[in-house]
């Protein structure tokens, strides 16, 4: 299809748009709508087909035809005008409420109004200071793992003493729901508290709790933004405490546990697995770390709406695509992981926010470094992306209006390969830092379960029957990854 476009500057993200189509494709149209409508449909008299056009604008009426192919050319028009203009809209094209009908003989024109996402700036276009983990494996890393190893043999012993639950105990109980709680209710539940399982304000108010006791607990998770919080309520009876008990780490078990003839043979086999897994996941945690940053000095206030909720329904689809990947259904999923589909929604929602500030902080900088994308850095994409035949998929992309796309997606690539290689790194043993930080936390958390259990009393006088006034946030589940592709600095050239 031939087409001339005139646009004028965007103007508070919205571009308008002036599109004319050469006659010669406005009669083909019209010519192809009265041969759709002849086999569509049977006409008395007339074969399938061979309607003369006198009697389909007789039957059907001449508007209804030329209606029928004025959508048929603005469908075909819009891939062309979005290649010309090198756009790519964040919603529907608007083409106003009742667009002119075309006109056998003539041209037609077309007026569009189309929504963008904002063009930003930022309040620095530096590369970013960022803190990663050290390239050498340390022993902290190693010891972690370890930790990890002899989790797996770990016991699970009954507390005898008559004391409350602690921060670091296994609990077993029932948890009965009294209201919105169906995501979390279940006979003999067995969970850690401060390990994702329930909200934090739930492993708070049952800390102190002995077996036998039953308590009903209230909590408000953070709702997604424009709904109200729900109070959430359940009752818990504690039907057992556990302690985790891990075996010795000498050469002994070692031999027996794992197939190794010394500790220090684990170790060094240890050590080997995390390199590797190092050279693997440094160089996408440094790309994922450097745009974080990024993205805190984007001068933007709200994501505009439109933007947001495409961004919103890409993450969405994915997750929902990497789910039937596995064969698993969204509610099994959540039923799994104990996460009801509200909090499931605003976490999606949030890391929508995420996204879309990280995509146009990358768009900032590579407008600021000038960044252009050729042929070959398109063919490039395509092979990359496993294209079994790369020109077939280019036309493909190119006939569907979906090639701005990936030329956005290689400008961003190559925005965060200039930020890879221009960023400072500073050095951080951050599982050394952990261990230390939760080595210093289990006294004081010992500590706090003493004062929760001398306060017992008064809580049970209390009843908990007031839900806590304070709204308190839900830990994210664990499954965020899985529903979290990195920010769209690439794009699905498949």
């Amino acid at each position: 299809m031939k087409i001339t476009v005139t646009a004028e500057e965007p103007k508070d993200d919205q571009l308008a748009a002036k599109v004319t189509v050469a006659t010669k494709d406005v009669n083909a149209a019209v010519d192809k709508a009265y041969k759709d409508i002849s086999h569509k449909y049977s006409f008395q008299g007339f074969r399938k087909g061979h309607t003369p056009r006198q009697v389909i604008d007789g039957i059907v009426g001449r508007e209804a035809v030329l209606a029928e192919a004025t959508n048929a050319l603005i469908n075909g028009a819009e891939p062309a005008m979005l290649e010309e203009l090198d756009i790519v809209p964040v919603a529907d094209i608007d083409y106003g409420e009742d667009p002119e009908l075309v006109a056998e003989g003539k041209p037609y024109h077309i007026e569009a109004s189309i929504k963008l996402r904002p063009t930003c700036e930022l309040d620095s276009y530096d590369a970013p200071d960022i803190e990663m983990p050290p390239a050498e494996v340390t022993d902290a890393e190693v010891d972690e793992q370890i930790d990890v190893l002899q989790g797996y043999h770990a016991t699970f012993e009954d507390v005898e003493e008559d004391r409350g639950i602690e921060a670091d105990d296994i609990v077993q109980a029932d948890v009965e729901n009294v209201s919105g709680a169906e995501g979390f209710a279940g006979e003999n539940r067995m969970f850690t508290l401060e390990q994702g399982a329930f909200p934090e304000e739930f492993d708070k108010q049952i800390l102190g709790m002995k077996k036998g006791q039953t308590k009903e607990v209230s909590f408000t998770p953070e709702a997604p933004e424009g709904t109200e919080p729900t109070t959430i309520t359940c009752k818990v009876a504690v039907k057992a405490i556990k302690r985790r008990v891990t075996p010795e780490l000498d050469d002994e078990f070692v031999k027996k546990g794992y197939g190794f003839g010394s500790v220090d043979e684990l170790r060094d086999a240890v050590k080997s697995e995390i390199e590797g897994d190092k050279k693997e996941s440094l160089p996408g945690l440094k790309e994922d770390r450097v745009v974080e940053a990024l993205a805190s000095h984007l001068k933007l206030d709200e994501v505009p709406e439109d933007y947001l909720n495409q961004v919103f329904r890409e993450l969405a689809n994915n997750f929902l695509d990497q789910l039937q990947r596995q064969g698993m259904t969204l509610d099994a999923f959540l039923s799994a992981r104990h996460i009801d589909a509200q909090t499931f929604m605003a976490d999606l929602h949030q890391q929508a926010e995420e996204r879309a500030r990280q995509s146009l902080a990358l768009d900032a900088i590579a407008k600021k470094l000038e960044l252009e994308v050729t042929k070959d850095d398109i063919v490039d994409e395509f092979k990359a992306a496993g294209a079994p035949d790369v020109k077939a998929a280019m036309k493909n992309f190119m006939d569907e209006g979906r090639m701005p796309a990936i030329r956005d997606s290689i400008k961003r690539t190559k925005a965060v390969n200039w930020l890879v290689e221009n960023a400072k790194v500073t050095e951080v043993d951050e599982i050394a830092k952990k261990r230390a930080d939760e080595a210093k936390a289990k006294p004081a958390a010992k500590k706090a379960t003493k004062k929760a259990a001398a306060k017992k009393p008064a809580a049970d006088k209390a009843d908990d029957k007031k839900p806590a006034a304070k709204k308190t946030a839900t830990k994210k589940p664990a499954a965020k990854k899985a529903a979290a592709p990195k920010a769209d600095k690439t794009a699905d050239a498949e």
